[in-house]
C-alpha cells in the first residue's frame, strides 16, 4: 500500500468530518483536536482491513464528539450567560482546511437548534440526515438499539421542524441595513433602531463571564434597541466607520473592537429587510483562532 494512501483518504474526507465535528461541538478548537485524533487513529489502523475508510472515519469522529459532549455537559450547564458557537470567519480565498466552512451548513441558528438536542439525538440526526447512515450503523455509534435510534431521529426532526432560519442575503444586500444599524447604535438613536429591528428580534451576547455581556438573550425590538442606546450613552461603542462585512457562519457580519479594546464578532440575521437576530461573540477564549488584525 502506498504510504500516503491513508493521508490522501483522510484529506479527501476532511471537509465532511470537520462539518460534522463543528455541528456536534460548536467549537473550532475541538473540531481541530477531534480531526487530529481521528487522523492518528487512522494512521495506526491496518488500512487494508477497512471496508470503507470514509465511513470508519465518520464513526470515529462521531464517537469522539459524543465523548467530548458528555464530558463538557457540566461545563455547558454552568456557562455564564448566553452560549454561542465559536464563530467561523469565511475567508475570501479559503485554504483546503477552511473549505468546509463555506460548503457545510454551519449557521449559528442551526448550531443553536442542535444544542437543544441531547448528544445522542444530535449524533443520530446528523448521521441519518447529513451522512445517510442506516439505523444499524447509527446504533453502533451511539450505543443504542436501531429502534431507539429511529425514535431519536424522529424526535429530532419534529423538534427542528419549521425552525429553519431565513436564507442569508448577499453582502451587497445586507450592507445598507447593517451600516444603518452600526450608525444608529453609535448614535444611540432609539427610533431608528426600532425601525431597523424585527418585532421578534433576538440579541445573543456571549461573554462567557470573561468580559461584560448581557447575561440573558434579549427578545423584542424595544429591549434590543434599549441595549444599544444604553451602550451609546455610556460611550462604550466607539464612533468609527462601519467595518467591512464578512461572512460569519454564513451570515453577514463584522469584527470590531469596543471602547475597552475587547474584540468581538457580530453576525446578523436579516428577514424581510429587518434585523431578526444579532449573535455577538465577545468571549476571548472563543476568538483565539481569529487574528486580531481582522478587526
Amino acid at each position: 500500500m502506498p504510504p500516503d494512501r491513508p493521508l490522501t483518504v483522510f484529506e479527501g474526507e476532511r471537509r465532511r468530518l470537520a462539518g460534522l465535528a463543528y455541528r456536534m461541538t460548536g467549537s473550532v478548537a475541538e473540531t481541530e483536536d477531534i480531526l487530529q485524533q481521528a487522523w492518528l487513529r487512522l494512521a495506526a489502523q491496518d488500512f487494508d482491513t477497512l471496508d470503507s475508510p470514509a465511513r470508519w472515519l465518520t464513526t470515529v469522529v462521531s464517537r469522539l464528539c459524543l465523548d467530548h459532549l458528555k464530558s463538557a455537559r457540566r461545563q455547558r450547564e454552568s456557562y455564564v450567560g448566553a452560549w454561542l458557537p465559536e464563530p467561523l470567519l469565511e475567508s475570501p480565498d479559503p485554504t483546503p482546511e477552511q473549505q468546509w466552512m463555506v460548503t457545510e451548513d454551519v449557521s449559528i441558528a442551526l448550531i443553536l437548534l442542535l444544542e437543544t438536542l441531547s448528544p445522542e439525538m444530535r449524533a443520530a440526526f446528523l448521521l441519518r440526515d447529513a451522512f445517510d447512515y442506516g439505523f444499524e450503523e447509527i446504533a453502533q455509534v451511539v450505543g443504542r438499539t436501531p429502534a431507539t435510534c429511529r425514535q431519536l431521529v424522529s424526535r429530532a426532526r419534529k423538534r427542528l421542524a419549521g425552525a429553519e432560519p431565513p436564507a442569508a442575503p448577499s453582502l451587497d444586500a445586507a450592507r445598507p441595513i447593517i451600516a444603518a444599524f452600526w450608525e444608529a447604535s453609535r448614535q444611540g438613536d432609539m427610533q431608528r433602531l426600532l425601525d431597523l429591528f424585527a418585532e421578534d428580534i433576538e440579541v445573543h451576547t456571549d461573554g462567557g463571564g470573561k468580559v461584560p455581556a448581557a447575561i440573558n438573550v434579549l427578545s423584542g425590538r424595544r429591549r434590543a434597541a434599549g441595549l444599544f442606546a444604553g451602550l451609546a450613552r455610556k460611550n462604550l461603542l466607539p464612533v468609527a466607520p462601519c467595518p467591512p462585512l464578512r461572512r460569519i457562519n454564513g451570515a453577514p457580519g463584522f469584527l470590531s473592537v469596543d471602547a475597552a479594546g475587547v474584540l468581538q464578532t457580530t453576525a446578523v440575521s436579516i428577514r424581510d429587510g429587518r434585523i431578526a437576530a444579532l449573535w455577538i461573540v465577545r468571549n476571548p477564549e472563543k476568538l483565539r483562532h481569529l487574528p486580531r488584525e481582522h478587526a
